[in-house]
């Protein structure tokens, strides 16, 4: 006997599906801000070839549900029946004791209909083998398009390695970029050439530069907000930011770690989880060393230590940055660099009163929404990412480098008032040396007026562009299709 009738599942799917008995129903959860991940899951939903399903992962609050009722809509707008499109969420209680094919054969049941029918799973790795069903209904039912999302990026990427090669694609989506950030409040866009690319800056004369550059000075206290509330939708458009924090704090990360990490990886020691989430919290954007961590918490197994850590990666809470090689100098081995998925998150956490005021946790910030930035603007594509520490003078640091067959760019972090760097800093000798083979590099900065070159003698000239510049030129490059192309 079965602990959930089917009666039950129908109530629940009735209350899911509001469109079924009123079309325009839908309207009511949809927002008209699109993010580059609602037109990459609609173009392979709807592609005419090339039949494959689609799976959106990223960390809770990040916007997934909202992509799923926008296609909804689209779909509904462009007469697709609406009882021919379901949507469900796993993390139900009473979908949670289900699993995928129970509710399909209840869904047919209710409308045994004729048609392409249109899918949308929500949480799906919170239903059992849910990665067998998928295959089984992208093999067995060509009448069916189906979209779904995860908060747990492991559990979905090993289920698309086992089973969805050819059947399904990953979208991995990260918080909102600053440019985003500034379109969902419909802000005033700055004045800027079409298609500018950020390696186009270099040929830009200073003084047509600084005209530029000061083209963003109406965004400047959005940006600093954007720094302390960070891309999450539903909290920039809140009107209350310290309440928002606490949103953040309570209903992102409380509930990742405290629900989904622990059920989906089978943590045996919550506490130890909760502790060493704060551990990187307090040491973001340092090197992480998995041995001294386990001497400072509770003197744990290294081997529990690098297992948590991965739990964290795979719920889309944090980034690792591994170090890599740049030319002929010897680079430090073996030590990732941690990110929080998103500094507004790290900020909660700590519950840091003012950040702006505080200039070495402002760099923390900035060098995080950096490194989120690139990592989004560049997913898809054959970029490696990390950052380059020399092994010998471990004070010599770039923050971050991107290799791709025919480019290698270097960023370095200064958000600072004082960004002068000496000839000995590692960046300016990386961009000296031929053997490097280093294409470009900038130096993101903190004022609008600290822009142009560095006064170095470079083979590859370095960059000065103020950080807010950098990050909406990143993230308009992406919306505009251009990612991966710096």
């Amino acid at each position: 006997m079965s602990i959930v009738s089917d009666e039950q599942i129908i109530k629940v799917l009735h209350q899911y599906n509001p469109w079924w008995r009123i079309p325009s129903a839908i309207k009511e959860n949809v927002k008209p801000q699109k993010r580059l991940a609602y037109y990459e899951a609609l173009k392979i939903l709807k592609h005419n070839s090339i039949r494959r399903f689609a799976v959106l992962s990223g960390v809770r609050r990040v916007g997934k549900t909202t992509i799923l009722y926008q296609i909804i809509d689209h779909l509904i707008s462009e007469g697709i029946p609406p009882k021919n499109i379901l949507y469900a969420t796993f993390d139900n209680p009473i979908l949670k004791l289900v699993d995928v094919e129970k509710v399909l054969s209840i869904y047919d049941v209710l409308y045994p209909i004729n048609g392409v029918r249109y899918l949308f799973f929500d949480e799906i790795q919170y239903t059992s083998d849910w990665e067998l069903w998928i295959k089984v209904i992208y093999d067995s039912r060509r009448d069916i398009r189906l979209i779904a999302t995860g908060s747990a990026s492991p559990i979905l990427e090993k289920g698309s390695a086992d089973s969805g090669t050819g059947r399904w694609s990953i979208l991995k989506i990260p918080t909102m970029s600053f440019y985003e950030y500034c379109k969902l409040l419909a802000l005033d866009e700055p004045e800027l050439p079409e298609s500018l690319k950020l390696s186009e800056l270099i040929k830009i004369e200073p003084a047509a530069l600084g005209d530029f550059i000061n083209r963003f000075a109406p965004l400047q206290n959005h940006f600093n907000r954007y720094l302390t509330i960070g891309g999450f939708p539903e909290l920039v458009l809140s009107d209350d930011d310290i309440y928002a924090q606490r949103m953040l704090r309570e209903d992102v990360v409380d509930k990742v770690i405290k629900r989904d990490v622990l059920t989906l990886f089978n943590i045996r020691n919550p506490l130890l989880m909760e502790k060493l989430f704060l551990y990187l919290c307090m040491n973001a954007t340092e090197i992480f060393n998995a041995a001294t961590a386990s001497k400072e918490l509770e003197n744990v197994s290294v081997t529990t230590i690098a297992n948590y850590i991965e739990a964290l990666e795979m719920s889309n809470l944090i980034y690792l940055s591994k170090p890599m090689n740049v030319g002929r100098k010897g680079a430090l081995k073996g030590k990732p660099k941690i990110f929080i998925a998103d500094a507004a998150i790290r900020n909660a956490v700590l519950m840091i009163d003012d950040v702006l005021s505080d200039e070495k946790e402002l760099g923390k910030i900035v060098e995080t929404a950096v490194y989120k930035h690139i990592v989004s603007f560049y997913q898809g594509s054959t970029a490696q990412l990390g950052y380059f520490r020399k092994a010998k003078d471990n004070q010599k640091e770039v923050d971050v480098v991107i290799e791709l067959p025919r480019q290698k760019i270097l960023c370095e972090v200064k958000y600072r008032n004082n960004t002068h760097i000496p000839a000995t800093d590692a960046i300016v000798e990386l961009c000296q040396d031929e053997n490097s083979k280093v294409t470009s590099a900038f130096l993101i900065t903190k004022r609008l007026d600290d822009f142009g070159f560095v006064r170095h003698d470079t083979i590859v000239p370095i960059l000065r562009i103020p950080a807010i510049a950098f990050l909406y030129l990143l993230g308009k490059s992406e919306a505009d299709g251009q990612n991966g192309r710096l």
